[in-house]
């Protein structure tokens, strides 16, 4: 089958599931579709449903995303931590997809193993558990125990996923690619370069060595920490489709019944929760980017410092300097009220065109936000501020930041988490002394002498071909034909100035090494 004549397939194939399911139905709730709402009850299939109306939206709408696949899966997960955005029945079905996934055989998952680790599962493990521990959209979890009797969790991709998730990537892209040339703010949003970040991302959950080495620096980031945990991997019995990792026992963290019957501290939790987030994005630079309910879970054994204990890391993010500087920069206004400087910093990050009015996007971002923060720091949600913001920005031509599409998806994570622990939680509070500490080392002498140093061996590569790059530009300047040597005193005056730059660049050059040298010593 051509790839054209597949995604059509695959098109008409996602069309009759809403179909099947009566989800077309509920897209006429929707604005656009409105004026054409009586037209549509007299359509053919609506006269012969083979799905029964009895069966609730929300679960109809869960079955859909199941029979759709992975792709669609993940998309229900994500928005199943967005309560203040769902209606409740919606969220609590939406949540059964993060380790409710329909399993396949126990059976064929002890094949895939033997195949991958060329072994019978008797001579890999002492004991190898063919019911799954859990189910999810791309692999699913065995219980186990090493022969020297270390209790493990072997995890095992689904056979053929890769294919399938390639072909409905591949029509994400076809429907971006619409979206770019026919939608008036296609090329706003960036759809065809969030869907590229989507594949990469995706694509890196299917390798399994790439999952275990993401787990293992997470695992070393916080090797001392007594708010993260995170399992050991075990190399030997890894390969790019299985993996196996230590097991942990803990209560699911959407448990809250459970968290509170056991005495946590769930102020304390809730909070632990986002500095765990502001460490990893802005200390470590490399975040758990998947932290839905179904991959985090609650250590009990001291419940005034409860411990939260992280499982599958096939998806992690981090981001450049520039964009971490950023948004540390822009949070802090955001937490100080300074909404010219929100607009400063759009328009120097490049994320607002530059000729873009500042003070009118001031304005723009004073209406939007100055309504929100009259209210108790711990009720503003970052969900409300962000929609209002879009709304803003189409009149500003904000564009899309697809580098910043994993963040934001965390960001929401945490703080749905957050509230949904500890209802008062004050994101915000939180987190401004962690960002304020952090802003402060970022512009202190020893950052930016380290900042400098890690240039310094590029630089010395550099240094000794100075003198070449000035004599080959002097040599271009002597070959100018003869009608610019009227100008001779304009190119004497622009050779000064190379001098000088190239003078004031060594000089320059000199003084950050002797610096780092010396910073080299001292600390």
């Amino acid at each position: 089958m051509t790839g054209g004549l597949a995604k059509m397939t695959r098109l008409l194939q996602i069309n009759w599931i809403f179909i099947r399911y009566g989800l077309d139905e509920a897209m006429m709730v929707f604005p656009l579709f409105r004026p054409i709402r009586v037209w549509f009850y007299l359509l053919p299939w609506n006269w012969f449903k083979s799905y029964s109306r009895a069966t609730p939206l929300a679960v109809r709408i869960r079955l859909a995303l199941e029979r759709l696949g992975p792709v669609f899966i993940k998309f229900g997960q994500t928005l199943s931590t967005r309560r203040d955005l769902l209606p409740p029945d919606v969220a609590d079905e939406l949540e059964k997809l993060q380790d409710q996934v329909p399993p396949f055989p126990g059976r064929q998952a002890q094949a895939l193993v033997e195949k991958a680790l060329q072994k019978p599962v008797e001579q890999l493990f002492r004991r190898f558990d063919v019911q799954p521990l859990a189910s999810a959209s791309v692999a699913q979890a065995h219980a186990a125990v090493l022969p020297d009797g270390r209790e493990v969790v072997v995890k095992v991709l689904r056979a053929g996923i890769a294919e399938k998730i390639r072909r409905d990537v591949d029509v994400l892209a076809l429907l971006a690619d619409m979206a770019h040339r026919w939608w008036s703010e296609g090329p706003r949003l960036r759809p065809r370069e969030l869907v590229e970040q989507y594949r990469i991302t995706i694509n890196n959950e299917l390798n399994l060595i790439r999952e275990a080495s993401n787990a293992s620096q997470l695992r070393r980031n916080f090797a001392h920490s007594d708010m993260l945990y995170v399992p050991e991997v075990y190399w030997p019995y890894c390969r790019e489709d299985v993996m196996v990792t230590e097991r942990i026992y803990g209560v699911q963290v959407n448990d809250v019944e459970g968290l509170k019957k056991a005495g946590v501290n769930m102020k304390r939790l809730s909070e632990n929760g986002v500095e765990i987030f502001f460490t990893q994005v802005f200390k470590h630079n490399f975040f758990h980017a998947d932290m839905h309910p179904g991959n985090i879970f609650v250590s009990t054994e001291d419940p005034d410092h409860p411990r939260y204990l992280g499982v599958d890391f096939g998806i992690v993010g981090s981001l450049s300097e520039r964009d971490q500087y950023y948004l540390a920069a822009n949070f802090l206004a955001f937490f100080h009220n300074d909404y010219r400087k929100v607009a400063v910093l759009h328009v120097d990050s490049g994320w607002v065109p530059a000729d873009v009015r500042v003070d009118e996007f001031e304005g723009a971002i004073r209406a939007v936000c100055e309504p929100i923060f009259q209210r108790p720091l711990n009720e503003i949600s970052f969900a409300n501020l962000l929609l209002r913001l879009f709304q803003t920005a189409r009149q500003f031509r904000m564009q899309v930041q697809p580098q910043l599409f994993l963040l934001q998806k965390t960001l929401f994570n945490i703080e749905g988490l957050g509230r949904q622990l500890y209802p008062q939680l004050d994101l915000w509070e939180t987190a401004k002394p962690f960002l304020e500490q952090w802003m402060r080392k970022q512009t202190s002498w020893p950052a930016m002498i380290r900042r400098a140093s890690r240039r310094v061996p590029a630089a010395m590569e550099q240094l000794p071909l100075l003198p070449r790059q000035f004599g080959d530009m002097l040599d271009e300047m002597k070959q100018l034909d003869a009608k610019s040597r009227q100008r001779g005193f304009l190119l004497r005056k622009e050779i000064r100035r190379a001098q000088r730059n190239i003078i004031l660049a060594i000089l320059a050059s000199a003084f950050f090494i002797a610096l780092a040298i010396a910073y080299s010593i001292e600390f």
